[in-house]
């Protein structure tokens, strides 16, 4: 379990990160894309609360 959460807890952090900067890149192009850039951030939201579920699990497991 203590592997597959050192892999999952960098792999979401990536994902969060290129999520972030796909969303605000949208976000400064403006125009039509404007609700997708909304739907990359509601995803980015998403993404940050298992990244953080992920971090605190693998903390508890390392703890014990």
């Amino acid at each position: 379990m203590s592997a597959l959460l050192s892999f999952l807890v960098p792999l979401a952090f990536v994902a969060l990160i290129v999520i972030l900067v796909l969303g605000v890149l949208t976000l400064l192009r403006g125009g039509a894309d404007r609700r997708f850039s909304n739907k990359l951030m509601q995803l980015r939201v998403f993404v940050q609360g298992i990244a953080l579920v992920l971090l605190l699990l693998t903390l508890y497991l390392a703890g014990k």
